[in-house]
């Protein structure tokens, strides 16, 4: 009587440690194996040092298949007709990490290379990838000679490993490794349709899922034998985590379930692992009445759908390190899902899929990142032959967005679907030979921070057409090519791109996601800074310097601290009314999803304060200037009228301004470049001191489990950088127009490079007028240097009246002593006092000696007199006052009244320096007579 077949076995029922099922393909681990293992070439001929069979403990290696087991088959031709070398001036970089070809083909070739060279051509095999694991190992396979043969390969010692050979020929559907390596999970056809057909009086099972053990190899338990596609994921430990004695194997099942065994195994003969469980493996129902699942590798997350009702319904399962799981999340959906066909992914690959002839179901992707982004992706088949339809509903925002692209290309052969990549803080939505979309996932909200590109920015050579998936943030996995890439944005390309865009919305997209790449490199913030001095009047609808300024102290501050990101400024627009060539877009209002667990950490920590702010108006938390700004203005006026406040409140302001000062300081030891920070100026230290003490309020009302001393930091960190973004950016001007040699006296007339660094200059001023943001002390005197050296009078002073230069008291002065007493100066310095403050134009008139000065002086005097005077009452004598009288009745009044104050003890001049009675009859009689040319 023969053994049984598999179908008829209790499943996880263990048959005899040396017993094989009939029904079952043989397996073996090679044939070489046995005590003196390791005939498998010299070590010279094998590009991996140490390859070994897994489980043997020992540095020997046998040699993995026979002769002749390989076909060298060439790679895919670069899709778009690129090179396969490189991407060239394509904004997406790809780097080879792993290839079949280069990292898996030479290794079997070394094991016997003169009997693989007489029948390489006579395979018609070709190797690809079945799985990728946690810890970034690779599981393929490879057929040859009538056998199935399963590999691994280590990318972090570059070393490939046999791990089980089928002694027949299958077709692996799914596979995966334990953390420990100890046991091998298989889930393979036994037979195509034809052949169940001559098969028809034996009862086997379409599918068969095995656990191996494999260190060394061992007992075969049969885990499923059903008629449906089955796929194996182990769970893995935290990468900190010692390995425990149990593993965890997922079982996904197209009859629509998911079950996690629990596998325990122990240790035998010091070295030999087994399965401890003699009988059935305790097990668990995960998911049920699924109709789509992922796998989230690197977070040990599943994801999946059920219908219900009306509506289908996302929901996540969280695996953790202690072996329990949870339920943590469910969230309702409005995408239509009645023609989906059931679809796993991320759980391994599977080549038959892509023969497949019938119609797709929607693609659907589910990416996550560490700032708490959660989003949807979906493409559905185009109904309309030249035009593709893709959602992403970000579900932490509580909105989605539908594109609809307008395809330019009719000569490109239709693709099966639009490809999505998880980029992190992008979701990239590829269509081969089309488009390139970058959404970015923190600030979905204006369509203006998306990269869409066309053309050659946005081929991706390296890139088949199609079967692409993304197992991990900033991967992919090539599936046809048997190529696991990692991928970023090439910040040259993305340089190039800013440079060459005509579009403000395609500038400020990439400004945007160049400056999230600044803190990598301080090259590339010098080049953005180098964009923005050549194109600042080419953006007519943002600034670039402001948009530079806040997001540049956003992406600086936001790492440090969670929910810094919901309270500072990502960008000083307000809303964006632009549009994308070709690109149509409709936003709609979702729901949002619903925890189940509270107290959560991690990426679900993030996520529930996304989720908080979303429901809470995130846009009223950023921080605001409004109020700066009125407070700003208040208080100048109150130093206008002499009405100071408390002086221990303005103390506190200007102390605030001193820290800022000094921390700025103390990052700078080098002498700068520009003359900044060389005077008091009390309207910037006001300002300065007045953001701190704003700034440190908003963060203390909504930060409230952070110390103050942290909340202090960050506020002096983010003033401090604020003013030296603005000293950067002016030394980069100054490098550039080589300026550092310059004097800038002011009696003599500027170059075309100090016209460029004025024009820079008046734009910084601007964009910092805007947003109420202070400026180093000292910027505003070197912008009235400039502006004196480079404008002629009229506009000087054109731009003086209507606030675009400032006078300050350090450039009245350098006024006075640079320029001589010539005609074309005094005029200068007539209008340049006419309009100086009163503080300020009081101070400096006592420097300047002239006439014209003391004229000044003498009237200021007699106005301050008559204002005293004004509401007081004096008897008037008979008699004269004055001894000697001149014929003009107007000067002998006012000697007259100002003798007569004296007279009466009064001193109306005793705030005044020299200035009396007797020096005022003398200003006045000097004035008079030179009017009247005596």
């Amino acid at each position: 009587m023969t053994s049984p077949a598999p179908s008829r076995l209790p499943l996880g029922a263990a048959p005899g440690r040396a017993g094989l099922f009939p029904a079952l393909p043989l397996w073996s681990r090679s044939e070489s194996s046995g005590p003196n293992e390791g005939d498998g070439g010299s070590a010279a001929q094998r590009p991996s040092p140490h390859p070994r069979l897994h489980g043997s403990g020992e540095a020997g290696a046998p040699a993995p298949p026979g002769p002749g087991l390989l076909r060298a088959c060439p790679a895919p031709p670069p899709a778009d007709g690129g090179q396969a070398g490189g991407t060239g001036g394509m904004l997406l970089q790809l780097s080879v990490e792993f290839d079949l070809q280069s990292d898996v083909v030479p290794w079997l070739l070394a094991q016997s290379p003169a009997a693989a060279l007489d029948t390489f051509e006579k395979s018609a095999a070709t190797p690809y990838i079945v799985n990728v694991e946690r810890n970034g190992k690779i599981i393929y396979t490879w057929k040859g000679s009538g056998s199935t043969y399963i590999g691994l390969y280590d990318p972090l010692n570059k070393e490939n490993e046999h791990l089980y050979t089928f002694e027949k020929d299958l077709h692996i559907i799914s596979c995966s490794i334990n953390n420990e390596k100890t046991l091998l999970a298989v889930s393979f056809l036994q037979s195509t349709k034809e052949e169940r057909v001559n098969q028809l009086l034996q009862p086997v099972s379409k599918c068969l899922t095995l656990l191996i053990e494999i260190h060394p190899v061992n007992n075969v338990r049969v885990l499923k034998a059903v008629d449906t596609s089955i796929r194996v994921q182990f769970l893995y430990p935290a990468a900190n985590r010692n390995p425990f004695p149990e593993s965890h194997l997922l079982l996904i099942s197209e009859d629509n379930y998911i079950e996690q065994f629990h596998i325990h195994v122990v240790t035998e003969d010091h070295h030999k692992v087994v399965v401890q469980n003699s009988g059935q493996l305790p097990r668990d129902r995960v998911a049920e009445d699924l109709i789509w699942a992922q796998w989230d590798m690197t977070e040990q997350r599943l994801f999946y759908i059920v219908p219900k009702e009306s509506r289908n319904i996302l929901k996540c399962v969280q695996f953790y390190p202690d072996e329990n799981f949870n339920l943590i999340l469910e969230a309702s959906l409005d995408i239509s899902l009645r023609d989906i066909r059931l679809k796993f992914v991320n759980f391994g690959y599977d080549y038959s899929q892509d023969q497949e002839m019938e119609p797709r179901s929607p693609n659907l992707q589910v990416f996550t990142s560490k700032t708490g982004s959660f989003c949807l992706c979906c493409s559905q088949a185009p109904d309309i032959p030249k035009e593709v339809t893709y959602s992403v509903s970000f579900l932490h925002k509580g909105y989605s967005k539908t594109f609809t692209v307008a395809l330019q290309r009719t000569d490109y052969p239709q693709v099966k679907e639009v490809a999505f990549l998880n980029l992190d803080y992008y979701v990239a939505v590829y269509l081969p030979g089309h488009f390139l979309h970058l959404l970015n996932t923190q600030h979905p909200d204006l369509m203006c921070y998306n990269l869409f590109l066309t053309g050659e920015d946005a081929r991706i050579s390296m890139l088949h057409k199609s079967s692409i998936q993304s197992p991990f943030k900033s991967a992919v996995w090539d599936c046809c090519s048997g190529r696991m890439f990692t991928v970023r944005i090439n910040e040259c390309s993305l340089m190039q791109f800013l440079w060459n865009s005509k579009l403000d919305s395609d500038r400020l997209a990439a400004l945007h996601c160049a400056l999230l790449h600044v803190r990598k490199t301080t090259d590339l913030e010098m080049q953005i800074i180098q964009w923005i001095s050549e194109n600042l009047s080419a953006c007519s609808t943002f600034d670039p310097l402001q948009e530079f300024i806040i997001a540049s102290l956003y992406w600086a501050m936001c790492p440090e601290t969670s929910k810094l990101d919901k309270l500072l400024p990502y960008t000083s627009l307000l809303y964006w009314n632009g549009i994308i060539p070709g690109v149509t877009c409709i936003t709609d209002i979702i729901s949002l999803p619903e925890l189940k667990v509270q107290n959560c950490k991690g990426f679900w920590e993030k996520l529930n304060l996304n989720l908080e702010c979303a429901k809470y108006a995130e846009p009223h938390l950023h921080y605001n200037n409004n109020v700066l700004r009125r407070e700003w203005y208040k208080l100048l006026s109150e130093e206008k009228a002499e009405e100071r406040r408390t002086t221990k409140y303005l103390k506190n302001i200007f102390e605030n301004a001193k820290k800022v000062l000094s921390n700025l300081a103390a990052w700078n030891l080098e002498e700068r470049l520009v003359p900044l920070f060389q005077e008091e100026d009390y309207q910037q230290r006001l300002l300065i001191g007045l953001m701190v003490a704003q700034l440190k309020d908003h963060l203390m009302r909504h930060l409230q489990y952070v110390g103050k001393m942290k909340i202090d930091q960050i506020v002096l960190e983010y003033v401090s950088k604020l003013l030296d973004l603005i000293c950067r950016i002016m030394e980069a001007v100054w490098r550039k127009y080589s300026l550092q040699s310059c004097v800038l006296c002011l009696d003599e007339r500027g170059s075309a490079a100090e016209c460029a660094a004025f024009h820079i200059m008046s734009r910084i001023l601007e964009a910092a007028n805007g947003m109420c943001m202070p400026l180093p002390p000292g910027f505003h005197t070197l912008h009235m240097r400039l502006g004196v050296r480079c404008l002629p009078l009229h506009t000087l002073l054109h731009y003086i009246d209507n606030g675009v230069l400032q006078l300050t008291e350090t450039c009245a002065i350098k006024l006075l002593k640079d320029l001589d007493n010539t005609e074309k100066n005094e005029k200068l310095k007539f209008s340049i006092f006419s309009r100086l403050p009163e503080a300020i134009g009081h101070k400096v008139s006592q420097l300047w000696n002239h006439p014209v000065n003391s004229n000044f002086i003498a009237r200021n005097a007699v106005k301050i007199l008559l204002d005293k005077l004004r509401n007081r009452q004096h008897n008037r004598p008979v008699v004269d006052r004055l001894s000697v009288h001149v014929e003009f009745l107007p000067l002998n009044y006012l000697v007259d009244m100002l003798a007569e104050v004296e007279a009466q003890g009064l001193n109306p001049f005793e705030e005044e320096d020299n200035v009396n009675a007797k020096f005022v009859e003398e200003t006045a009689l000097k004035h008079t007579m030179m009017l009247l040319g005596l």
